[in-house]
C-alpha cells in the first residue's frame, strides 16, 4: 500500500470540516430566526442563512439536540400544494427558560420565559415596593426561584426591567422617581447578587422597562419587521420611550437615550420632576388622565388599572371623553416632534397610550400628521403594542441574547 494520502479523501475531509464549521457559525443566526418566527420551515431557514439544504438540516438537528427547537419531519402538506413539504421548525415547548423580573411603581412580578417570547409561568404579583432595592429584588428573585423549582426547567439567566434610566456600563438606576429608591442605585449588581444567592445559574442583566418592551415588540410583537421603530408607553407612572434603529436597540453612549417623558407638550402645565414644566411625563400618564377626568385616584387599584376602567366602562361620559381627547392631543404633539427628529417607519404605543390610541385612533393620527413634516406626506403607521407583559418578555430577551449569540453555551439538558 502506498504511503501517500488519497487526495480525494483529503478533499472530502476538508469539505466535511468546512461544512461543520459553517454550520456551527450558523447556529446562532439560525436560532434567532426560529426564535423570532422568521424561519418556520427548513426551506426558509436554508434561504435566510444562504447555505445548502444539508447544512441547514445539520444546523436544525444540532439545535434540536441542544433542546432548543423541534423539527417536524412529517408536516402535513397544504391543500393544493405541490412537492414534498419542508420540515417545520418551532421552539421547544419544554426547553430552557429565562427568569424575567419587572419592578414598577405599583408592585413587581416574576416570570419564566422560553424561546419565542413564550411566558411559561408567572408568580403572583406583589403590590408593595420597599424603598430598599435589595429587599425588593430579593423578593422578586425568590419568587422566580420558586417557579424554577416547581417547573424543573433549565435556566439560561435572568433579566430585570425597571422604570428608570439605567446608566451603562455600571447598571445604575439614575431616576427611579416613582419607587423611592436612592438615585444611582446599582440595580444590576444587586440583582446579580440576589440571583447568585438563590442558586440560579447564568448571567444577570438589568435595563429600562420601555427599552425592553420595545425589544420584545420588535422581536415578537407589533414592531416585528420594522427597521426604525419608535416605542412610547406609559405604565403605572410616567412616560418612557425607546428606539430600535436598523434592527438594534438604540440606547445612546451610556444607556440614557430617548428620555421622551421630558418633552414639553404643555408650557403652562404641571411642574415635572426634572425641573421643567408640562412634560409628557406628568401630562400624559395615568395620574394626568385621572385628574383630567375629574376622578380622584383611590387606593383600590393601581392607577393604570383605574385609567383602563374609566376608558372601558365610562368612555361615553363627557368628562372621560374630554380627558381622552386632551391626553391624545398632548401625546400627539410629543409624537410629532419625535417623528420630525427620528423619522421612524413605525410607532407603537403601550400601556395607557395604547388604550388612548384605541379610543381615538383618527384623532391621534391626525394630530401627529398635522404637526410633523413627514406625517403630512403619508403618515407614519401608529399601532398598539401587541404583547402582554412586554417588559417582562424583553427582560428575558436580555438573558436569551448570550444563547442566541452562542447556542453551544446553553446549559445541558
Amino acid at each position: 500500500m502506498s504511503g501517500k494520502a488519497d487526495p480525494r479523501a483529503a478533499g472530502e475531509g476538508t469539505t466535511s470540516r468546512t461544512r461543520l464549521d459553517r454550520g456551527r457559525s450558523a447556529l446562532g443566526p439560525a436560532l434567532e430566526l426560529v426564535h423570532t418566527g422568521r424561519a418556520p420551515t427548513r426551506a426558509v431557514l436554508t434561504a435566510e442563512l444562504g447555505v445548502t439544504r444539508a447544512t441547514a438540516g445539520a444546523v436544525a438537528a444540532e439545535l434540536e439536540a441542544l433542546g432548543l427547537i423541534r423539527v417536524d419531519a412529517r408536516p402535513g402538506a397544504a391543500a393544493g400544494s405541490q412537492g414534498r413539504p419542508s420540515h417545520r421548525l418551532a421552539v421547544a415547548e419544554d426547553g430552557p427558560v429565562a427568569l424575567a423580573a419587572q419592578v414598577h411603581a405599583d408592585g413587581f412580578r416574576a416570570a419564566l420565559v422560553g424561546l419565542g417570547g413564550r411566558i411559561v409561568a408567572t408568580a403572583p404579583g406583589c403590590e408593595v415596593v420597599d424603598a430598599d432595592p435589595a429587599k425588593v429584588l430579593g423578593s422578586v428573585v425568590e419568587a422566580g426561584a420558586a417557579l424554577l423549582r416547581e417547573t424543573g426547567r433549565r435556566c439560561v439567566g435572568a433579566g430585570l426591567a425597571v422604570p428608570s434610566a439605567v446608566a451603562e456600563p455600571e447598571g445604575l438606576a439614575l431616576n427611579p422617581l416613582h419607587l423611592a429608591w436612592p438615585v444611582g442605585a446599582p440595580v444590576r449588581r444587586i440583582f446579580a447578587e440576589q440571583v447568585r444567592a438563590a442558586g440560579i445559574e447564568g448571567p444577570a442583566f438589568a435595563a429600562n422597562d420601555v427599552n425592553l418592551a420595545a425589544l420584545a415588540e420588535h422581536r415578537h410583537g407589533a414592531g416585528r419587521g420594522a427597521r426604525d421603530l419608535l416605542c412610547v408607553a406609559t405604565g403605572h407612572r410616567g412616560v418612557g420611550g425607546a428606539l430600535v434603529l436598523d434592527g438594534r436597540l438604540h440606547t445612546g453612549s451610556s444607556g440614557l437615550a430617548l428620555e421622551v417623558g421630558h418633552l414639553a407638550v404643555n408650557p403652562d402645565g404641571r411642574p415635572c420632576h426634572c425641573g421643567g414644566r408640562g412634560c409628557l411625563d406628568v401630562e400624559a400618564d395615568p395620574l394626568a388622565f385621572l385628574t383630567a377626568a375629574g376622578h380622584e385616584p383611590g387606593p383600590e387599584a393601581p392607577l393604570l388599572e383605574q385609567s383602563y376602567d374609566l376608558i372601558r366602562d365610562h368612555g361615553a361620559d363627557p368628562a372621560v371623553r374630554t380627558a381622552t381627547e386632551t391626553l391624545v392631543d398632548r401625546l400627539g404633539l410629543g409624537l410629532a416632534g419625535l417623528v420630525n427628529i427620528l423619522n421612524p417607519d413605525r410607532i407603537i404605543l403601550g400601556g395607557l397610550h395604547r388604550a388612548l390610541l384605541e379610543a381615538a385612533p383618527e384623532r391621534l393620527r391626525a394630530v401627529v400628521a398635522g404637526r410633523s413634516l413627514w406625517g403630512q406626506s403619508g403618515g407614519v403607521p401608529i399601532l398598539p403594542c401587541s404583547l402582554d407583559h412586554n417588559s417582562l418578555v424583553g427582560a428575558a430577551e436580555l438573558a436569551w441574547q448570550p444563547v442566541l449569540d452562542d447556542p453551544l453555551g446553553v446549559p445541558a439538558p
